[in-house]
């Protein structure tokens, strides 16, 4: 079976890449402040490793909210950079490519510490799955990652530092304001692993 892996160039997507090799990466610029340095890191990790990239441009800018968006949080946010619905639409907009290329499953970087948000648990990526499967081309939706943290995937992945020092995790920014939570998690863990990022 032929898989494909939204590939944002962030860590933990990066880890993924690395580990599970897989036949497509899908990068998706959504009209996100970010978009621009994510397609940077995840086009020189996917040369690095010789995985076919496919970059899907699709300005929603409109429809979203916070720190990723540039705006204000939405009333309904749980944290500063949820966008609405951003992991439906990523894994729909990535569906829609990989219908065109015999892609059978989709896999997303969702870690055991993402339940925060409603779309990183793993009830919503079983209920994601179970609608893509039912429609035409039968795709499947899984979370490899989903029993780990971000440190346990990198100790797990046995990604490189070398291909990890390219990933881009700020929200707000194509390089590193070092402030946003996206950033900070990206710090917390480096250090976590035992590099000073600083």
């Amino acid at each position: 079976m032929r898989r494909a892996l939204l590939l944002s160039g962030g860590m933990d997507s990066t880890c993924l890449a690395f580990w599970r090799r897989p036949d497509l990466a899908i990068t998706i610029d959504y009209g996100h402040k970010a978009a621009e340095g994510e397609i940077r890191a995840a086009t020189a990790v996917c040369k690095h490793l010789g995985i076919d990239h496919q970059l899907i441009r699709c300005d929603l800018s409109a429809l979203g909210s916070g720190d990723l968006a540039g705006k204000p949080a939405d009333p309904n946010a749980p944290a500063s950079e949820w966008w609405p619905y951003r992991n439906q639409m990523l894994v729909t907009l990535a569906a829609m490519g990989c219908i065109q290329r015999g892609i059978s499953i989709i896999e997303i970087g969702a870690l055991r510490t993402d339940g925060f948000h409603v779309d990183g648990r793993r009830d919503f990526i079983e209920a994601l799955s179970a609608v893509l499967s039912m429609q035409e081309g039968g795709l499947r939706l899984e979370a490899p990652a989903a029993n780990y943290t971000a440190e346990e995937l990198v100790r797990a992945s046995g990604v490189p530092i070398d291909i990890l020092a390219w990933s881009h995790s700020c929200h707000v920014s194509d390089y590193a304001c070092g402030y946003c939570r996206g950033c900070r998690k990206h710090y917390e863990t480096m250090e976590a692993i035992g590099i000073d990022p600083y």
